[in-house]
């Protein structure tokens, strides 16, 4: 008897190389994508303008790295201490201007000189409601402000396939070479409300496969559907029963892997895999000649790859064992 309907996402049709650029934006989901990127040493940028969550915000962060936008004071504020910007996360916040505005060019900077020759692009949404200024302007981060400076509502099909439309032909202009990947989190939005964030996952849902069917060279990974249809569990949530915990994010990170990945990269993974956890290990006698011969052996697989892959960093793995 069948307890479970796995998922098997269908492969992409073009496959990620170890050798790729990637950039990645949006939802926090986003950072536990980058976090196993970076373990298997892929080269990638993550949220120059921190967690996203709407869809006009990520589609403007990622039009500000392609004109290599300048922020000045006039893009910040001061609250409670605090210089922020309405189009970053928090973790740009500083108490001295220059050092927050700072912060933010510099991030900007980088993302426009990765995206020059980056061949993928991961855009991450995670809702369809979006909190606005006085003034019309959507926010990308609150900063804990008071809730009677926002207006929320949630924007229509037409408004987000609009922004969405634009960003592609904009990167498209910039790095014609670049290949988009959309995903939907699986965090649950249930501040929202149980019904308005199934509404709203509903808007991004129906914006995106509109314009995967509408582009080359977009493609659409269900993160979403892994999480909601396949895992169907709150075992997969951590303890707010809204974030997917590591199983459900390991799972989902399985999958993209098996349909994403050219079959070299992941038999290439494989060894990396096996390095990081030699790296890991801590041993119970660290002077004797069976971890000398321990380190002898992982330094000689560190020099193999580095040998192999010399775009790849394996610096750390080389000095650790060479101790």
């Amino acid at each position: 008897m069948e307890f479970h309907l796995s998922f098997d996402p269908p492969a992409m049709p073009e496959k990620i190389n170890l050798r790729d650029r990637i950039m990645l934006s949006g939802s926090c989901f986003t950072e536990h994508m980058s976090a196993k990127l970076k373990q298997y040493k892929f080269q990638i940028l993550d949220n120059p303008h921190g967690i996203l969550f709407n869809p006009v915000s990520l589609a403007r962060s990622v039009q500000a790295c392609i004109t290599n936008k300048h922020y000045t004071e006039s893009d910040i504020f001061l609250d409670q201490g605090i210089w922020s910007g309405w189009d970053f996360h928090s973790r740009f916040s500083d108490p001295d201007p220059a050092a927050a505005l700072s912060s933010m060019n510099h991030s900007i900077e980088s993302g426009h000189q990765f995206m020059k020759n980056a061949q993928w692009l991961i855009l991450t949404l995670g809702s369809a409601f979006v909190y606005q200024l006085e003034n019309g302007q959507i926010v990308a981060n609150c900063h804990k402000a008071p809730a009677g400076l926002f207006r929320k509502r949630l924007l229509s099909v037409e408004e987000v396939l609009s922004e969405l439309d634009n960003l592609i032909h904009r990167v498209y202009l910039f790095n014609p070479d670049m290949k988009i990947i959309f995903t939907i989190s699986p965090v649950r939005h249930l501040r929202d409300g149980f019904v308005e964030n199934n509404r709203s996952k509903a808007v991004l849902i129906q914006a995106i496969h509109h314009l995967v069917n509408k582009f080359n060279k977009i493609f659409y990974f269900p993160a979403y559907e892994l999480v909601i249809d396949d895992l169907r569990d709150y075992r997969f949530y951590a303890e707010d029963m809204v974030h997917p915990n590591y199983q459900a994010t390991n799972y989902v990170w399985e999958k993209f892997a098996d349909c994403s990945f050219s079959d070299s990269t992941r038999e290439a993974m494989k060894e990396i895999y096996k390095l990081n956890a030699a790296l890991a290990h801590r041993p119970q006698h660290p002077g004797s000649d069976m971890h000398k011969k321990f380190l002898q052996k992982n330094h000689a697989i560190a020099m193999e790859l580095s040998g192999r892959f010399p775009f790849l960093d394996f610096s750390e793995e080389l000095s650790y064992f060479s101790s």
